[in-house]
């Protein structure tokens, strides 16, 4: 039985993802920066557990804790909507701190047993704003973007060692609490200047039909793990499909 450990399990996606490796019959550790086990059905392959991933010291404490891992969901992330004219450079530093730094910090705590072993898969959630621009998320954006760069460039590193590395992309996702978890980060974000600008983004979302369910990336993450070809990337969401076909 293989062990997945999965980042940002309180809701949305990594909460999603978590049961589907469960009912798939898999071993879940799913963490969160404040633990509740009322969110996951009761089994003896799951186990919660507290992390922080800007936190060294939570990594290394949840690594020693887990014990021997199969794959790590790189899943925990902020969302932020704003101006970027607007947002503090403090925002912006915290916004990377997890979205970017603590990914990284995740994949260098876990690669050394993973190269050990000659096995093992990394995957890393990203979004749909890497695969085309899109307005008042421009910190996020590059958030996500580096992740990018970064994925892309781990797999060739650790290609040699048969440690394998995957990238997941959902789409637009109003049916999570990604946004609403972020509602203080962003009072003020949208100065008047950018109000009438801000109004017709925000109207124009509320038109998507094609958009992400936390299933769809639960998927696209499961296919992930599985897909036994070299394949860096995959798409998550009706939208997020649709625009890497019109790439």
């Amino acid at each position: 039985m293989q062990t997945v450990l999965i980042t940002g399990c309180s809701s949305g996606y990594g909460l999603e993802t978590a049961r589907h490796f469960l009912a798939q019959g898999w071993k879940v550790i799913a963490t969160m920066r404040t633990p509740r086990h009322d969110l996951l059905p009761v089994s003896d392959n799951l186990r919660v557990l507290a992390l922080d991933v800007t936190q060294q010291d939570s990594i290394e404490q949840v690594l020693a804790a887990a014990g021997p891992i199969d794959v790590l969901v790189n899943n925990a992330g902020i969302g932020l909507f704003g101006a970027f004219e607007a947002t503090p450079l403090s925002t912006v530093r915290e916004i990377f701190e997890t979205n970017t730094f603590g990914t990284m910090a995740m994949c260098r705590a876990v690669i050394p047993a993973f190269r050990e072993r000659g096995a093992g898969t990394i995957v890393n959630v990203t979004s749909s704003a890497t695969l085309a621009p899109f307005p008042l998320v421009a910190a996020y954006s590059a958030s996500k973007a580096a992740i990018e760069g970064f994925t892309a460039s781990l797999k060739f590193e650790l290609d040699a060692f048969d440690v394998r590395v995957r990238l997941v992309e959902p789409g637009y996702g109003p049916s999570t609490s990604f946004t609403a978890n972020g509602q203080q980060r962003m009072q003020g974000l949208i100065p008047p200047a950018y109000e009438p600008f801000a109004h017709c983004v925000f109207a124009g979302y509320d038109q998507i039909r094609a958009v992400t369910y936390p299933a769809d990336v639960a998927e696209g993450i499961w296919r992930a793990v599985n897909d036994p070809s070299d394949r860096l990337r995959f798409a998550a969401g009706a939208d997020a499909v649709a625009l890497v076909q019109a790439a």
